[in-house]
Parts: structure tokens; sequence; C-alpha cells
């Protein structure tokens, strides 16, 4: 890898999959440099150069544990001597009390959250210069994405609040329930009631979004708003005043991709994988379990593990799509990397057809959840695909963890060949 100069921005990989994606695009496409690192770079001390630290979202828990004792102390080192951190939902509960205590906040629990609110919400902004120009832009307050964010207890009064939740948009969604609809002609008690948790987005007005704090010399800035959202003008805005608000250097590399000779081999298996992957999706759409959000996200119905499936379309399409940019140094070697990965792929979506079948007719007899059902068989086959914890887990986690390592492989490959 590249040395970094002190003008660096570095964007941790481990457990984001998905959301890491989704930062990675985000920066690229709005010409904002930085650096892929994992966390055995981190516990080697590669944040040494670089003036902030990226952490997208996914699960903070597995991210602290990706880490571990000696990537943790690093990145409290690394802030503490002046660098800067920037975390984006997971990334933010990562730096909260429950994971490395950068700053002195910590997370609402889930039976006092509104645990499944997402799409566009209003913020309520101070003037810090993170929002500029929106500020000046004569129209309702600015709004931006949430994507099932945690929720912030702040009592530090060392901490400044950049931005409150307004109001949720007619086209988001509290779980599978549109706010829209709702506002208009529903009951948000009765649907509480009925589904157990928090839904109404009402809940979220004036409760924190967005933290700025200090931690020993460096600084700290947690956000529950996806900044970097597909197609969010306004996020991308924000994306490009944070960098500069962190002084990184905003002079962008040249990082196409390279098309290079495939075997028809790993072409064929490149097709395969990314049919599989695809057949899945259309199964959930024509079976009514969900349907697209945008570009990357998925809106689906309670009772399936949609963002599990929505995480693996959207890596094995990357890692499909880098595999064709790759120049095929090591043509033997990604053979087997595909081998494997279709070794996993297959019998797992194999699975999950008849799983999804099984969850579209529970859903017909009553109600179900991520995690209650009264099948036997769909118990059966959640627990050895995902295992029965709400985090990644599973024949799921194994597959994506595989999937992730090969992808990250690539990216490095493909950007320090320029």
């Amino acid at each position: 890898m590249k040395k970094s100069s002190r003008s660096d921005a570095a964007l941790l990989w481990d457990e984001s999959f998905l959301w890491g994606l989704m930062a990675y695009r985000a920066l690229r496409n709005n010409g904002l440099p930085f650096r892929l690192l994992r966390g055995v770079d981190i516990r080697e001390g590669r944040l040494e150069g670089y003036s902030l630290l990226f952490v997208p979202g996914g699960w903070a828990s597995q991210k602290m544990m990706a880490l571990g004792d000696k990537g943790a102390e690093e990145i409290r080192k690394f802030v503490g001597k002046g660098g800067n951190y920037l975390g984006i939902c997971g990334g933010a509960g990562l730096a909260t009390k429950d994971g490395m205590g950068l700053l002195d906040i910590s997370r609402k629990p889930t039976k006092e959250r509104v645990p499944s609110f997402n799409g566009r919400i209003g913020l309520s902004t101070t003037e810090h210069s993170i929002w500029k120009p929106l500020l000046e832009m004569p129209k309702a307050p600015p709004a931006f994405h949430a994507w099932w964010p945690s929720q912030f207890l702040v009592k530090d009064p060392g901490i400044e609040v950049l931005a409150r939740y307004g109001d949720a948009l007619p086209d988001s969604f509290s779980s599978d329930v549109n706010v829209g609809d709702t506002n208009a002609g529903g009951n948000w008690a009765e649907l509480e009631n009925r589904y157990g948790i928090n839904l109404d987005p009402a809940r979220l007005k004036n409760e924190p979004a967005v933290v700025e704090g200090s931690f020993g010399e460096g600084r700290v800035l947690l956000s529950l708003i996806h900044f970097d959202t597909p197609d969010d003008q306004n996020g991308a805005l924000v994306l490009k005043n944070l960098w500069h608000h962190f002084g990184v250097d905003a002079t962008q590399h040249d990082m196409k991709g390279r098309v290079g000779k495939q075997t028809g081999r790993v072409s064929g298996l490149i097709t395969e994988l990314e049919q599989a992957a695809a057949d899945l999706i259309d199964l959930g759409t024509r079976n009514f379990l969900w349907f697209r959000r945008d570009s990357m996200l998925l809106q689906w119905r309670r009772g399936v593990r949609g963002m599990e499936y929505c995480t693996l379309y959207q890596m094995v399409k990357e890692l499909c799509q880098r595999r064709r940019e790759s120049d095929a140094r090591q043509g033997s070697a990604s053979e087997r990397d595909f081998l494997e990965i279709k070794e996993m792929l297959l019998p797992f979506t194999e699975k999950a057809t008849r799983l999804l079948v099984l969850e579209r007719s529970a859903m017909q007899d009553g109600q179900i959840t991520w995690n209650k059902c009264d099948v036997p068989e769909i118990g059966q086959l959640r627990m050895e695909l995902f295992s029965d914890s709400k985090s990644y887990g599973g024949l799921f986690k194994k597959l994506i963890d595989r999937i992730d390592s090969h992808l990250y492989s690539l990216m490095i490959e493909q950007e320090d060949g320029y």
C-alpha cells in the first residue's frame, strides 16, 4: 500500500460490508481521496501520517472485535495525539462509551429507541461549517437519510450537538410501515402495540443526530445520518465539507479500474455467481417481500432478513465487477477464490430460496418477525443460515466474510496499481 501524507484520510473497511461499499462509492463519486485500512493495519501502527479516520456503518460490536484491544488503543492514541475521527451510524456507535470511549456519550437501550426508522428526515442544524451552504438556501430545513440508526444519550456539556432530528419525510419508513401514509390515515399507537416496538418517528424529533467533541488533542464527529447515501446531494455536500473541516487534502487521484483479459473459466464463474445472487433478489421481489429503495438498498417486509440479502447481492455484484476490471495478474489464484465462493454461495442461495418461500407463506397465516415464527423448518433454516443473533452470523457470516476478503484484495490491488 502506498504511503500516506499527514493530510490523508483512511477508511476502515472491516465489518462494514454494504455500508463500507456505500461509503467507498460516495467518497469516490465526490472526488474525496482516501486509503483503505483494515484492523490489522491499525494494530500495526499504520494510522501514522493520516489526519482522519472514517469509520462507516455496520455492527459496532463486530467492528470492535475485528479491531481487538490493540487496534482500539491505536485509534485512541491516534486521536489523542491530534488525529480526527469521523463515525457514521455503526462507526459512531464504536466511538461511544459502549465502544472505544472517544466521547462521553452512550446509546439508548433498544426498547427506548425507534429502532427501525429508515429513510429521509429533516434536520435542525447549528451554524457549523459542515452545513454550508445548505443553511443559505431559501427552503425548508435540509433533509438527509437515516438508516436504522441508534440514538445518542448526551449529558456531557463539552459535546456540541451539531444537528437534531426534525420531521420524517412522507417517503420514509419505520420498519415496513410507510410514514406518510400512516400520518395521513393510520394509528401509530395501534401499530406499536402490534409490532411490540417504538415506530412513530415523531419520537425522534429533537433527538441528537450529529455531535462533535474532543478526545485529547483530536476531534471526534459522530453522525447517525448517512451522508454517504447514494444520489443524496445534501449528503455529498456535507461529506465535502467534512473533508475540508478535518483538513484533508481534497486532491483526487485517478482511480479508474483497468480492464484486463479473463480466462473463459473465471468469466463463467463470475456469471454464475452474479446470477445466483440476482435470482435471490428477483425471488423476493416477485413474492412482494421487498422492493428497491435506491441503487443499493431494499425495503423489505417485517419477518425476512432483507439487510442480509441486500448486502449479499451488492457485495457479489461489486466483487464480480472488480474481477472484470482486474488485469488478471493472479489468474489461477482468483479462479480458486471464486470456486470457493461458489461452493459456499450456491448452497446458501438454495436454502435461502426455500426459507423465503416458507416465510412468505407464514406471513399469510400470521405475523412473524426476524426471530419469531412457529414453523419448525423456518426456525431450523434461520439458525443455519443466520444464527439466532440479530447481527450477522451463521453461514451468511462465513460467506460474506469470504467475499469481503477477496473484494478487499482486489480493491487494494487495483488502487496500488496507480
